[in-house]
């Protein structure tokens, strides 16, 4: 097997190679009915299927086709606990420890930075109702002759390993339906950063009632200039669910071994 580090590692990576999402992260509460979100937010939710028809599921997964494999993702929506599969390599987070099945010594990449990185993307728009986090208007973006409107998103101090990243989601102004992420990196620097990576969301697919992604694609840019793609990686086989996984679903196999951060 040759895809050691697999799926984002060439992809993020390049484009986000320090974004890493640990166990202390923002997350929903266990909840069933709607928070309050300022206006263009609900109705972007609303444009994706309405936030509170988000809430009634538990679980997330989805899979991502690759040359020589399939990778597939499963996430608790309410804990964030997490099982990823790529061939005979395995790993995830069970509430308290991360951890990695590779008895063949194959996989060179981190668990921890990949743990929820590819849901976090995945997940929009809605990922962004998380708690601890703070909206406001930010300019908007250009892309072929069309303006986009923009709205940027922070976190409060000590949100998630990277409380200084920022968000921008910029969306259709005829039908509020996300099409650009922007995003910057703090990790490791801890220092706010101008550097703003920029991914598509044009391509969707209906699942359960909700608008979620087909496939994104990152682009290349010099500040907000945005100029050709460059990856795109797709998803199959997505399926919300509403009730959890049993505790030992996502619990370190026998034979895995714990993660620490170094």
């Amino acid at each position: 097997m040759r895809l050691l580090t697999l799926a984002f590692t060439i992809l993020a990576f390049t484009a986000c190679k320090e974004i890493k999402k640990e166990a202390i992260q923002p997350k929903m509460e266990e909840e069933t009915t709607s928070k309050e979100f300022p206006e263009t937010i609900f109705k972007i939710f609303e444009a994706h299927g309405g936030f509170d028809t988000y809430i009634t599921n538990r679980v997330l997964s989805f899979e991502i086709p690759k040359d020589d494999m399939t990778e597939a993702h499963t996430i608790d929506l309410k804990t964030r606990n997490e099982k990823i599969t790529m061939g005979d390599i395995a790993m995830g987070y069970d509430g308290s420890e991360f951890w990695l099945l590779d008895e063949k010594g194959e996989y060179k990449g981190d668990p921890i930075f990949y743990h929820n990185l590819i849901f976090y993307f995945y997940n929009m728009p809605f990922v962004l109702a998380d708690d601890g986090i703070h909206y406001e208007k930010t300019e908007s973006l250009e892309f072929e002759g069309k303006n986009y409107p923009g709205i940027k998103i922070s976190y409060d101090a000590g949100i998630g390993s990277s409380s200084k990243d920022e968000y921008f989601i910029y969306y259709n102004p005829e039908t509020f339906q996300m099409e650009w992420l922007g995003y910057t990196v703090t990790y490791r620097s801890n220092e706010k950063s101008d550097n703003v990576r920029w991914i598509r969301y044009i391509d969707w697919m209906n699942v359960d009632g909700l608008t979620l992604p087909k496939s994104i694609t990152w682009y290349a840019y010099e500040g907000r200039t945005i100029k050709e793609a460059k990856n795109t990686v797709s998803f199959e086989n997505v399926i919300l669910a509403k009730t959890k996984k049993s505790d030992t679903f996502f619990a370190k196999p026998e034979n895995a071994k714990v993660v620490t951060k170094e």
